[in-house]
């Protein structure tokens, strides 16, 4: 079978269209054909040695759907079950094992599938640290990107107000998500406090050097979480990166439900087949699109 690896370090031309071993699944495992494979801002920092230590070669690719083609006897999935989920090995790849998943709603398209696990589990967890309940004013920065317009939309069905960070080109997008837009750079105090006096929580999805105004916001350190910035410990406030117990059947079940229900939506930017990874890794890198990059792998 194809798959995508790297075995050095360095840009996206590391990346490489391999002939592999297709992997056999044991007892518990589930092995999919993989349909659609998410491209996420973590899969070019193991490409570039800058996040974790992988083994080489590596396989990228931590989200997928397809379906199932082959599954152990405790596995509880059939042959042809349509499914998504967080991928075990790299999801690059025409077939892959799988780790947490969950069969996939008919009214689901593959491409919405294969890019709700990372996006979507880190913007509920986001809400859930915060407590964002009905009633608060919430800050989203960067909410017209992929995890902040999730978050933005998650929030809103809870009753929140919501403020979201965007460049001028997402204005229109962040205020159809529910949320009233906030230039970001600098002056971006004042641009809130025009709009309200207070804010209850803060949750970062940008990473862009935001944390310093949102403790002067808050008034404090407190309901302030940071999905993106490294230098939190800088700024007193929690850095969350999410650890494998946080990826449940029930975070996408929960997801899935809201795509089906139209209380989420997913803004795509562009699909790119298996051969096509490095130009993928390449334009998420140096920006220029608004949604989410996925591999059209079938």
């Amino acid at each position: 079978m194809r798959a995508v690896e790297f075995a050095e370090f360095g840009g996206p031309d590391v990346l490489q269209v391999q002939e592999v071993e297709v992997p056999e699944p044991g007892p518990d495992d589930v092995r999919v054909a993989v349909r659609c494979a998410g491209v996420n801002p973590a899969d070019g920092k193991l490409r570039a040695g800058v996040m974790g230590n992988p083994t080489l070669p590596h396989r990228p690719g931590l989200e997928l759907s397809g379906a199932v083609d082959a599954a152990g006897a405790a596995a509880g999935f059939r042959v042809g079950d349509e499914v998504f989920g967080w991928a075990r090995g790299g999801a690059y790849a025409e077939r892959a094992l799988t780790g947490v998943l969950t069969r996939k709603p008919a009214e689901l398209s593959w491409q919405d599938a294969g890019s709700l696990p990372v996006a979507g589990e880190a913007a509920l967890r986001g809400l859930r640290l915060l407590h964002v309940q009905r009633g608060d004013v919430l800050l989203v920065h960067g909410a017209g990107g992929v995890v902040g317009s999730l978050a933005t939309q998650l929030a809103a069905t809870r009753g929140a107000r919501i403020l979201g960070t965007c460049g001028a080109h997402d204005d229109d997008y962040v205020r159809s998500l529910g949320a009233t837009p906030v230039r970001y750079g600098p002056g971006l105090v004042e641009r809130v406090r025009r709009v309200t006096p207070w804010v209850d929580a803060v949750l970062d999805a940008a990473g862009a050097g935001v944390l310093g105004d949102s403790t002067v916001l808050r008034g404090s350190t407190e309901r302030i979480i940071t999905l993106a910035d490294p230098a939190a410990d800088e700024h007193g406030v929690v850095f969350s990166g999410g650890k494998p117990g946080d990826r449940t059947t029930g975070v996408l079940t929960d997801l899935a439900e809201q795509v089906v229900a139209g209380r989420l939506v997913l803004r795509h930017a562009r699909s790119y087949p298996l051969t096509d990874a490095a130009r993928a890794h390449r334009d998420s890198e140096t920006g220029g699109h608004s949604g989410k990059l996925t591999l059209d792998v079938s």
